[in-house]
């Protein structure tokens, strides 16, 4: 079992090799808010958040447990080690994947200490007996510990820390009723407009200390960034660096002609997402397709076109969900006309 305890498991932004993943999570860490008033955008959670928050230092009570939803790079990881940063607890990280053993889930409650903050992400693919034992420890701060094997084993009931569970996961629909109903705050993050992906990127520059880049340059690079400020991050180091080996980046043509290189169009959208739209527009006919056949033809995973391709593509309205499967809709079609020609 993978446990990390005030470092933090990322979601993707897109596919990308494990090295540039490495490169990617060590970058960001650096770029990420420590505040909850520092956190730019999800106007709404915040709010919220910070009433719980207030209330449950008033209270001297550990905070309750959260649950975070929505598409990747969206700031889930960040806000949990914010939450810590706010209530002066310890946090401990780790992923649904990571805990594959009962005893992964129970060495890992014991290990808590009084209010601490547990943060478990892709928390939809915790296994049903380990989503069992969490089910006491999150209403009633107590695990079933068994003592012996066979016909004379017995279940002893054992006290473990108040501590907050925050989970996070991309698909609140595959997480099971009776783990869901034991969060006390549910919580969705969604795309961010491009304004507050203007100040996130700016923020970025000033800590990289790279401030010689326009304003219609951070404009640029806020409108191709997909909504999610790990996508504008990224390409926040992918001008730096351009700027470092001596590429001109100042301006809004320097930057558009950098994006050009990488493939990465006025829309933010890539090789993986046009494809995507030929496939369900080949020959000049829309085409209607399962996840699956669609997945097959791009050469890619389901979870890759569900989890990151797809989210964006509806979002921005060039394709649709329908009973018999994924379709492009007029606009993106358009789109597809207005590339070609």
């Amino acid at each position: 079992m993978a446990i990390q305890s005030t470092k933090h498991i990322d979601e993707n932004p897109r596919p990308v090799s494990p090295k540039q993943q490495e490169i990617d999570i060590l970058a960001e860490i650096s770029l990420r808010p420590k505040k909850l008033d520092e956190y730019i955008g999800q106007k709404q959670m915040k709010e919220h958040l910070k009433v719980a928050i207030e209330s449950a230092k008033i209270r001297k009570t550990p905070l309750e447990h959260i649950l975070f939803y929505g598409p990747p790079g969206l700031g889930k990881t960040t806000i949990s080690t914010i939450i810590a940063h706010e209530m002066g607890a310890p946090i401990k990280s780790t992923s649904g994947p990571a805990i594959e053993k009962q005893s992964d889930i129970i060495s890992l409650l014991t290990s808590l200490t009084e209010g601490e903050i547990l943060f478990i992400d892709e928390i939809h693919r915790l296994r049903p007996q380990i989503e069992e034992i969490l089910y006491s420890a999150m209403e009633d701060f107590q695990i079933d510990i068994i003592i012996g094997s066979g016909t004379g084993a017995t279940s002893v009931k054992m006290d473990i820390p108040k501590f907050t569970l925050v989970g996070a996961t991309t698909k609140l629909s595959s997480l099971s009723h009776p783990l869901r109903d034991r969060f006390g705050n549910i919580m969705k993050l969604d795309f961010y407009d491009e304004k507050d992906l203007e100040k996130i990127i700016a923020r970025s520059f000033v800590i990289m200390d790279f401030e010689k880049i326009s304003t219609e340059a951070i404009e640029s690079i806020a409108k191709r960034s997909r909504g999610t400020p790990r996508i504008a991050n990224r390409y926040v180091k992918i001008i730096r660096d351009y700027a470092i080996v001596g590429n001109p980046v100042e301006t809004r043509a320097d930057c558009e002609a950098v994006f050009t290189k990488f493939g990465v169009d006025v829309y933010g959208l890539d090789i993986l997402d046009k494809k995507l739209l030929q496939h369900l527009y080949s020959d000049g006919n829309p085409r209607v397709m399962g996840l699956t056949t669609l997945a097959s033809l791009i050469g890619e995973e389901v979870s890759t076109i569900e989890d990151i391709v797809e989210p964006y593509l509806l979002q921005i309205g060039f394709i649709e969900r329908t009973p018999r499967g994924r379709q492009i809709t007029t606009k993106g079609v358009e789109y597809l006309k207005n590339k070609n020609s």
